[in-house]
């Protein structure tokens, strides 16, 4: 099964977070390859106890980071 994961950049707080609610997972961190070691732990552990099999498991990482320029 395919999950996908939304990946924000926080500005104020100065963190990365992901969010999915099919899994359920949000997580936060302060570097954005941190997180996604961090979700991929994670989302193996709830969905394995949940029942689901990490043999069809896919997560897409979808990211976004706005940054105000002017």
């Amino acid at each position: 099964m395919n999950y996908d994961i939304d990946v924000n950049w926080d500005g104020e707080a100065g963190v990365w977070y992901a969010i999915c609610d099919d899994i359920p997972i949000a997580l936060e961190s302060h570097s954005f390859d941190a997180l996604i070691e961090r979700v991929k732990v994670a989302a193996i552990e709830i969905l394995e106890m949940n029942g689901k099999s990490r043999d069809s498991m896919r997560l897409c990482f979808k990211a976004t980071h706005w940054e105000s320029i002017a």
